[in-house]
């Protein structure tokens, strides 16, 4: 069958592939924190089906496609075909949104899940904010530059650090923020340590071997979402700094 006579169907299945779906699937039940098997029974199917559907593509049973993509919140075009996200901040606010505090410990767990970060440290005339690959090791973060980098603090600089997550589609997000002082690791253990912690190399690429740990003396974090949920959820790799 050549392009120009290709079925409805076929077309379909070419512009939406199952593993694709698949991927979408997956990841848009663990940003709203629900099973597989409940998002199934919400969309009116068993959990069989539900991966049948997944395996076969959006051409095995268009309606069901339709009632999965209502159920996570998505549009039908963009569960099948993706989408390209805007902009953050674009969105309209979510309808009677609120805003939270994070309890300490939810602020770690949410640090543990991402590994770039943005870190703010004293500059010759401002401050600057640079983002780098980070990995949390207890309760700090640390991160690997150049010697000379403008990312290698002084000991004893006070810093911050941040790290956030936006969910466009639903106008909800988190955010994390550390204040507290810089140390380098010095100790060739504590740099082994951090060595097997990281997750990856430092995206800037380069010579990085000094490693800077925040040790931080506030945790506090705010989430922002529709009201009756956490929001902004969703889980990544750590990271290997900067």
């Amino acid at each position: 069958m050549n392009e120009t006579t290709r079925t409805p169907a076929a077309a379909e299945q070419a512009a939406g592939h199952p593993d694709d779906i698949a991927r979408r699937v997956v990841s848009r039940c663990r940003q709203l924190g629900l099973g597989q098997d409940e998002v199934a029974a919400r969309a009116g199917m068993s959990p069989r089906y539900l991966g049948q559907l997944l395996d076969f593509g959006p051409g095995f049973d268009p309606g069901a496609v339709f009632r999965l993509a209502r159920v996570l919140g998505v549009s039908r075009a963009d569960l099948v075909e993706g989408r390209a996200d805007a902009p953050p901040g674009r969105a309209p606010g979510a309808a009677r949104a609120r805003m939270l505090r994070l309890t300490e410990q939810e602020c770690w767990d949410r640090l543990g899940t991402h590994g770039v970060g943005r870190l703010a440290l004293p500059g010759e005339r401002f401050p600057l904010v640079l983002p780098v690959n980070y990995t949390v090791d207890g309760t700090t973060v640390a991160y690997r530059t150049a010697d000379f980098g403008a990312a290698a603090a002084a000991v004893g600089d006070g810093v911050a650090f941040e790290v956030d997550r936006i969910d466009e589609h639903r106008s909800s997000g988190w955010s994390v923020l550390l204040g507290g002082r810089a140390e380098r690791v010095q100790d060739p253990e504590a740099e082994r340590r951090l060595v097997e912690l990281a997750v990856g190399e430092p995206w800037a690429g380069g010579h990085r071997t000094l490693w800077i740990r925040v040790v931080p003396e506030s945790v506090t974090g705010r989430v922002v979402g529709p009201a009756g949920g956490r929001g902004g959820g969703g889980r990544g790799g750590g990271g290997g700094g900067a």
